[in-house]
């Protein structure tokens, strides 16, 4: 049976017997793996501090084409999420939930796991978690082919503005429309419906100049940006009806985030 090493973030563990611990994590070059981790729930085990979700490891492990579980023979921590804010075990649980979700088993997807990685060392410097999420969503859509583009729009071709100016229009009119039906970003006057009012979540100017941004920045460029309330809200709101359309079940990390911020957290 060979054995395997490589860098890898954990996604997600659950009990298996009495001591031991099924893991499931994304390796950098041999996609999504499942895999037992001996005695890994006794106090004085080799995978402790190793296990939690998001936590970048550098592991071994033995791998029988015939056997649908790997077994781990050691996993030693390099980074994690928990040398971040206070907050941030929640949403790298979430973080580690979407990766899940969106990589199939044994199917290599460097990209995504560079994307993580990279996700784990902003949170380690102090990055806001709400801020790495947008970017995180953002990021994970885009990779998926779930994320409309949005520097046009998709009807007229109209290039949309990225930033508010003083020609832009004052009657709340600039930024980007999420089509209710097909999904695509439209500028103001391909979204007016009855009425001559826009229909469908809105991206303002400033949404649309984060999203610009994330386009071309990593998330350690995150660290000393301050990015208004509202702006991140329309995106969250844009973000989850994306999830929606393609996710057939709402994510438990995400309960566990909307159960936090109604009790002040």
């Amino acid at each position: 049976m060979p054995l395997y090493t490589a860098d890898a973030l954990v996604l997600r563990t659950y009990k298996l017997g009495e001591a031991d611990r099924i893991v499931v994590f994304l390796t950098s070059d041999r996609g999504k793996k499942r895999g037992v981790a001996k005695s890994a729930r006794r106090p004085r085990s080799r995978f402790t501090g190793a296990l939690e979700p998001l936590t970048h490891v550098r592991l071994a492990y033995f791998e029988k084409e015939t056997r649908e579980l790997v077994s781990l023979n050691y996993a030693e921590p390099v980074r994690s999420p928990m040398s971040g804010p206070g907050e941030a075990v929640h949403y790298a649980s979430y973080f580690a939930e979407l990766i899940d979700e969106w990589s199939p088993a044994d199917d290599p997807n460097e990209t995504l796991y560079r994307l993580g990685a990279s996700v784990v060392d902003a949170m380690a410097l102090g990055t806001s978690p709400e801020l790495l999420a947008r970017y995180f969503e953002y990021w994970v859509l885009r990779l998926q082919g779930v994320y409309p583009p949005h520097l046009a729009c998709h009807l007229c071709g109209t290039r949309f503005t990225a930033r508010a100016s003083a020609d832009a229009p004052a009657d709340g009119k600039a930024g980007a429309w999420l089509s209710p039906t097909d999904g695509v970003l439209t500028c103001a006057g391909c979204a007016e419906g009855l009425g001559g009012r826009p229909s469908g979540a809105r991206l303002s100017p400033d949404a649309l100049s984060f999203l610009a941004l994330a386009r071309q920045s990593g998330p350690r460029e995150l660290v000393e940006r301050n990015v208004a309330g509202p702006v991140l809200a329309e995106l969250e709101a844009l973000h989850r009806l994306l999830m929606a359309r393609h996710l057939e079940r709402e994510l438990k990390s995400l309960r566990v985030l909307r159960e936090l911020r109604r009790h002040g957290h």
